[in-house]
């Protein structure tokens, strides 16, 4: 099945990435379908778009907009599908909802996005857990360097869970300011990211 402007894809997983192991138990983190923190944003790309060039290829393994596998009830209260439901287990997506994708192993950003680890807050000044607007570039289209300790503008950071780690997602063109190391930066990942 191809579709001529749509990538058609099938979750990893379930919709919903609500539950998790603890011990021998399974611990369901989230009951409500509304809540876009546990809808599932990973997803395997069934097949690319007829027309256009792709990147991403058949196969490879995507991160993707929140809104793809959610469910939603109407205004008389029943629960539908999201837009890019086709039918059950393949969803359509459009290019910009597909923010990061895996090819042999590594993650690999489309252009215009990067991806930000964030940093603890040292200052003891602060009750922030995390230093705001400022991490580390752990995925970049190349406009940015990898490792730089970068700041970017509010309001254009997305939050995602990567491999266990939360990350943002900012447009490239908000990096605002490249810093230099101090050398007591570290990383900071919430236990609740973690994979486990």
């Amino acid at each position: 099945m191809q579709s001529v402007y749509n990538y058609v894809v099938e979750p990893l997983g379930e919709r919903y990435n609500n539950t998790k192991k603890v011990g021998d138990k399974e611990l369901i983190l989230n009951t409500e379908v509304f809540n876009h923190q546990h809808v599932n944003r990973e997803a395997r790309v069934l097949s690319v778009p007829k027309v256009g060039d792709s990147e991403v290829q058949p196969g490879d393994i995507v991160i993707l907009h929140h809104n793809v596998f959610r469910r939603w009830h109407d205004v008389k209260g029943k629960e539908r599908n999201s837009r890019s439901f086709l039918e059950e287990g393949k969803y359509l997506v459009t290019q910009d909802q597909i923010y990061l994708y895996k090819r042999g192993g590594d993650w690999i950003c489309p252009k215009g996005y990067c991806f930000v680890q964030p940093i603890k807050d040292k200052s003891q000044l602060s009750v922030e857990t995390e230093k705001p607007l400022v991490g580390i570039v752990k995925y970049s289209d190349g406009t940015v360097a990898l490792g730089d300790l970068v700041g970017f503008d509010p309001v254009s950071e997305f939050e995602f869970v990567v491999d266990g780690k939360r990350m943002y997602r900012a447009l490239s063109k908000f990096i605002t300011i490249k810093y230099e190391y101090q050398g007591d930066e570290e990383e900071y990942n919430p236990s609740w990211a973690q994979s486990g």
